[in-house]
């Protein structure tokens, strides 16, 4: 079965929320360099700062990884980029986590939220790191939020802020995991630039023992993506239109 394409041409604004700077560019960002290229609007939301990512002392480590973040956003055309200082490592699914997401949502108003991994706790990649686990549930959480006025009303009483219904949710995945709905072709510049992304996170990278070469590992990744897409590189994703009926309801009919 070939997966079709994202909808993409659909999409004004784009907000991904992940939990550590360089959580996007081990392939996603190709799809963001895509969407860029085309004048979507595409912001990043950070919920800690990486800072017990590396050996250095925490606020070493912090300023570090936020440089090289900014850097990795320039370079696939991100402008808006968002950086809580919720704990690195230790990141908690609280009313607290979920308020702010919340806020970034009503605030940048996407009809498009990417959230990291929510349920897998083993990938082929390895065991699923906890903060990866918790932002993706607190996220999808928090899109639910937004909609509802009587959640966090603060925001819209004191702070200004509208509720918000974001149409679609999206979930990376890689070939064979998370039953993949969708496909967006990456092929040629697109791929590229992701590759490039995660070669701004240098420093991050130099301390992780024997880590691979971007250019040697995301091609090879993205192009078993491609073979499901049936194009020659591609970032899949699970994707949920909130705006179209639930598909239980069409295998009872």
């Amino acid at each position: 079965m070939v997966l079709p394409a994202l909808p993409d041409e659909t999409f004004r604004r784009v907000l991904c929320v992940v939990a550590h700077p360089d959580d996007m560019e081990y392939g996603t960002s190709a799809a963001v360099a895509r969407w860029t290229s085309r004048g979507i609007d595409v912001g990043y939301l950070l919920l800690t700062r990486g800072e017990a990512g590396m050996p250095n002392p925490p606020e070493e480590t912090a300023r570090l990884r936020l440089a090289e973040q900014r850097a990795a956003c320039a370079t696939v055309g991100v402008e808006h980029l968002t950086v809580l200082e919720h704990p690195d490592g230790v990141l908690e699914h609280c009313v607290g986590l979920r308020r702010d997401i919340c806020r970034e949502i009503r605030r940048f108003t996407p009809d498009v939220v990417v959230i990291g991994t929510p349920f897998e706790i083993e990938t082929p990649m390895g065991f699923n790191q906890a903060d990866h686990r918790v932002a993706g549930v607190a996220t999808a959480d928090a899109v639910n939020d937004a909609g509802n006025r009587w959640i966090f009303p603060e925001q819209v009483d004191d702070e200004g802020l509208a509720t918000w219904n974001t149409r679609w949710i999206l979930i990376p995945g890689i070939a064979g995991e998370l039953a993949a709905t969708h496909a967006v072709d990456v092929s040629g510049r697109p791929l590229e630039l992701g590759v490039a992304s995660l070669e701004a996170h240098a420093a991050y990278l130099a301390a992780i023992p024997d880590h691979p070469a971007p250019d040697d590992f995301i091609p090879k990744i993205l192009a078993a993506n491609g073979k499901h897409a049936g194009v020659d590189h591609a970032v899949l994703f699970r994707a949920q239109d909130r705006h179209a009926p639930p598909t239980f309801l069409e295998d009872l009919v």
